[in-house]
């Protein structure tokens, strides 16, 4: 039995197509890696290793870690609970709430930053209450927090949201029906169904957490070895002309980057994020 042709493209068009798009990954993703690299061991092993453990950049990745260790537990909670609301009951306000999951999306970074400055800034609307009470949030890393966790909150959710309304709600209710309680349910059949997809989540939520870089501008006050993370150190290593401190951060930030999208790619390659694992 021969095979049916599932494209019209003749040979020199898929080969042309092909060559396009490596040369367009080449040229966005590829070089840029390059050079990032190249320009952070450009001086050698020692400069290299001096811009990575000097104060400023240890204090740096101390806070970009901290930051992401804050933020993304705390989203992990939020879009579980938000996806499982939305999927499994029905409720007044249900598409608000789906609305409001997306306006990070909608929103430029740098302007959800100026919201909390405008909200806990010393001229802003609980300002003159938080220094009554001695409580600093703006130029602080609880501003920080949260400028980052409202920039990576949707991450989770429209991971899961997909995910679980695919699946449906048959297992929640056998397992109801058997005597299960709520939270026997959500424990023993709900997270095991979903266990990938949030890990997938949790991975992009970690990746655009520790490398925001609008909304931690406008919070930090780029407070040099307290406010800054390692874009915002980055960005004033280079505005230093300081190129291979800031190429060798930046570098540390690829490595980042390299492995998220390793882990994404092992995770695409052996479960269906959008549905039930690959046989």
């Amino acid at each position: 039995m021969t095979r049916r042709r599932t494209t019209t493209e003749g040979t020199a068009a898929r080969r042309l197509l092909i060559a396009l798009a490596l040369a367009f990954l080449g040229f966005f993703l590829l070089l840029p890696l390059i050079a990032v690299f190249s320009e952070a061991l450009k001086q050698g092993i020692g400069p290299f290793l001096d811009a990575v453990t000097s104060d400023d950049a240890l204090s740096a990745i101390r806070l970009t870690l901290l930051v992401a260790a804050i933020s993304v537990p705390v989203n992990m909670v939020f879009g579980v609970a938000a996806s499982w609301a939305i999927t499994k009951f029905q409720f007044p306000g249900k598409s608000l709430l789906i609305t409001l999951i997306d306006l990070p999306f909608s929103v430029s970074p740098v302007v959800s930053g100026l919201i909390f400055v405008l909200l806990f800034g010393a001229h802003g609307w609980f300002g003159p209450w938080l220094a009554e009470h001695d409580v600093k949030i703006i130029f602080a890393v609880p501003g920080i927090v949260l400028a980052t966790v409202f920039i990576t909150f949707p991450f989770i959710a429209r991971e899961l949201i997909p995910l679980m309304m695919e699946q449906g709600k048959d297992d929640e209710e056998a397992a109801i029906s058997l005597g299960a309680s709520g939270w026997q349910t959500f424990w023993h059949v709900t997270l095991p169904n979903i266990r990938w997809g949030l890990l997938y989540g949790v991975l992009l939520c970690n990746a655009r957490a520790m490398g925001e870089f609008g909304a931690v501008s406008v919070v930090s006050g780029h407070i040099r070895g307290e406010t800054n993370t390692m874009p915002l150190h980055v960005e004033i290593l280079y505005n230093e002309y300081d190129f291979v401190g800031a190429f060798a951060v930046a570098s540390l930030l690829a490595c980042l980057a390299l492995v998220t999208l390793v882990a994404k790619t092992v995770l695409e390659w052996r479960f269906d994020i959008h549905g039930s694992a690959k046989h």
